[in-house]
């Protein structure tokens, strides 16, 4: 499922606090580095390991949320003679300041991933390292795999090609003033190229028969005694910054299967088809959908900051299956390589210090590249990375934080009826079915609803007494619940 943005107030943060931090005990959460790890960290900040290109000359920018200082890509948009585009993508290369097998690594194998809460971030490597050395801060020189993507006009990508560089952010953007300088037309060109090029790249995916689920973010305050929530529907950037992201993934995906080594983020349709159901839901939510409208040209349509809209979208992420990591080696290319939402084979390789995998897959590409054999380190640990990938605990980390902040929202209506929407059911539960999901048009929420009567009918609209609103209901229980009689 994507991940759900959430900008959380200074009031809202302490109001939930101990629910959050409830949390994170649960989850067995520890935000905190070793001292050994702290040191050797600070050891690889002075030291990174360089057999790097100078690409400096290259001025390079980074697009983010204006607080943010791991950052990870940083880009230079051009157009080539004759027509097209040339991308120039800088990720943070990790592996130039993490020993394979040293204590840096050993922690983030352990840690797999960079967790968001509402209230703290809880990193995959130290900040020394992800907001320091080897994030691609402005005007400091730093070791990168350097993408270079060249477009026609269309579009469509021609060639792409990565290796070792040495790169230099000139300028921290962030995405309102960036949207806000496109859309009155001062952006430099490069900044400008973005839009088009990312307009041309949503064109392609369009034919490509993908969907792109962008989700609003979700902006939580605290005000008299009353927590509110409200959706800020995504601005066009971030959009087109995801495009360049998915290019990437998608040449970095291509690059593996053609050298018969790597490891690809794989992902198959739900069967049976789910779409005459979400037909139902999006009656019921009063989203027009015409026969004739596909599921992926509807998805193009809706507006992320409309409530019901996102309601739909939220449902809709389960059109497909749970995306997987699949391995493969020596040209034993697996049999079905694509992600379904993305309509192609698919990598990981954009995020290295948020992502363990990622500095893996960048590895391969890199050596593919320059025409050498994979790293010793990589092939050892290859088969084992979809079961460490999966130990991650980002999803729950969301998954919860979402459900606590919603539960807080109704924790004092408690034996209020509402108007709801049965947006999903227990498919595989025995008829009657008397469990599913419940979407409230106001406030704006999701939770568990229950029948101790009647089935639930997916897409009808039901009145449901909330019977539950716990914001420290604890770990994988529900912190909503609703019933029908």
């Amino acid at each position: 499922m994507p991940r759900r943005p959430m900008h959380m107030s200074d009031a809202a943060k302490a109001a939930l606090r101990t629910a959050l931090q409830k949390l994170r005990k649960q989850m067995q959460v520890d935000a905190d580095f070793p001292a050994p790890v702290l040191e050797a960290a600070a050891a690889a900040a002075q030291a990174p390991s360089l057999s790097h290109k100078d690409a400096t000359h290259l001025p390079f920018f980074t697009i983010d949320p204006p607080d943010s200082r791991d950052l990870d890509q940083a880009m230079y948009l051009e157009r080539r003679p004759g027509g097209g585009f040339r991308v120039h993508y800088a990720i943070a290369d990790m592996a130039a300041f993490v020993t394979p097998g040293g204590l840096l690594d050993a922690e983030a194998n352990k840690r797999v991933e960079t967790l968001y809460f509402p209230d703290v971030k809880v990193p995959l490597h130290p900040p020394v390292l992800s907001e320091g050395a080897a994030s691609l801060l402005p005007n400091q020189t730093v070791p990168a795999l350097l993408w270079q993507h060249d477009l026609d006009a269309h579009g469509t990508v021609t060639d792409s090609n990565v290796s070792r560089a040495l790169v230099r952010s000139l300028a921290k953007l962030n995405y309102a003033g960036v949207q806000q300088d496109i859309d009155a037309g001062t952006a430099e060109e490069s900044v400008l190229l973005l839009r088009d090029i990312g307009r041309l790249r949503e064109d392609v995916e369009a034919e490509r028969g993908a969907v792109s689920l962008v989700l609003p973010d979700q902006e939580v305050d605290f005000e008299g005694g009353e927590f509110r929530l409200a959706y800020r529907a995504p601005l066009g950037v971030d959009g087109w910054n995801e495009q360049l992201s998915l290019m990437t993934g998608m040449a970095a995906a291509q690059i593996m299967l053609d050298s018969g080594t790597g490891i690809l983020r794989t992902q198959r349709k739900r069967t049976p088809d789910p779409v005459p159901g979400l037909r139902l839901i999006a009656r019921q939510l009063g989203i027009d959908w015409p026969d004739h409208m596909s599921y992926a040209e509807l998805i193009r349509k809706l507006e992320p900051g409309l409530q019901n809209h996102a309601a739909f979208l939220h449902e809709a992420t389960r059109l497909f299956k749970r995306a997987e990591y699949t391995t493969f080696r020596n040209g034993a290319v697996p049999p079905s390589p694509v992600h379904a939402s993305i309509a192609a084979p698919y990598a990981h390789c954009t995020a290295p210090m948020r992502r363990l995998v990622d500095r893996y897959s960048g590895e391969l590409c890199a050596a593919a590249c320059a025409g050498q054999a994979p790293p010793a380190w990589v092939l050892a640990a290859l088969d084992g990375l979809p079961g460490r990938m999966a130990d991650g605990k980002g999803g729950t980390a969301d998954r919860e934080s979402v459900d606590i902040v919603e539960a807080a929202l109704l924790m004092k209506r408690k034996g209020e009826t509402f108007d709801a929407a049965v947006i999903n059911t227990d498919v595989d539960a025995p008829a009657p079915v008397s469990g599913g999901l419940a979407y409230l048009a106001e406030p704006p929420v999701m939770g568990r609803i229950t029948s101790a009567s009647a089935s639930l009918v997916l897409g009808a609209s039901v009145r449901a007494t909330l019977d539950r609103a716990d914001p420290e209901a604890g770990l994988n229980v529900d912190k909503i619940l609703f019933s029908v009689p």
